[in-house]
């Protein structure tokens, strides 16, 4: 049975519905950076998606091609995940074309750059593509506070005030800056969900209070 990352690590992937404080250990992606409203039908956002998944399943079918990626173990490709930021730091979910963003997939800890430049090439050659724009991420989050939300993204500003407020109860604050973005894992497709049964993983940045 192929690996599956929500199965293996649900304190990351399947949290409550109700906010906690985590600790997220330096994991590496697949990245397409990018900004404007995700919303818009042509825009870079929905671009980046067609450049993510085709890397990322040239690399989980890799061990059919000639390619050999040591340690390699079958795997599911993850959720879609998304950094996400505004020039002024916070994020005014009125102003869209204001986001900056990087869309992510999570990759296997067995695979390294010189995978992803391996997959770009192939993936080029068979779709007639430029896929320079993807690149490897290591990004480190550490302490956060995360939470499950339901429904619309336009309603996320109510459940990061229940996180802002739990992390305050806590000890924290949340602490968003250049190396320490607003994370998002999404749990559901939203061309087939109806949105108010929209799954969300939101997760911030704390440090504690002084």
């Amino acid at each position: 049975m192929a690996f599956d990352f929500k199965k293996e690590f649900k304190e990351f992937y399947l949290p409550k519905d109700s906010p906690s404080i985590v600790t997220v250990p330096p994991l590496n992606y697949l990245a397409v950076r990018g900004q404007g409203n995700p919303n818009e039908e042509d825009g870079q956002y929905k671009r980046s998606l067609e450049l993510l998944y085709p890397i990322a399943y040239t690399l989980k079918m890799s061990y059919k091609s000639g390619y050999r990626i040591e340690g390699f173990f079958e795997y599911s490709v993850p959720p879609l995940e998304g950094l996400w930021w505004t020039e002024s730091g916070e994020i005014d979910y009125a102003d869209k074309e204001a986001f900056h963003f990087i869309s992510m997939i999570r990759l296997p800890d067995f695979i390294r750059e010189e995978d992803v430049l391996w997959a770009r090439e192939e993936a080029a050659r068979k779709k007639k593509r430029d896929f320079s724009p993807v690149e490897f991420l290591r990004y480190d989050e550490g302490e956060c506070v995360q939470c499950m939300h339901m429904g619309p993204y336009d309603n996320e500003p109510s459940t990061i005030g229940k996180m802002r407020a739990y992390a305050a109860e806590m000890g924290y604050r949340i602490a968003i800056d250049s190396t320490r973005l607003h994370h998002e894992i999404y749990l559901s497709d939203p061309r087939k969900t109806d949105p108010s049964k929209l799954k969300t993983v939101i997760r911030c940045p704390v440090i504690k209070q002084v």
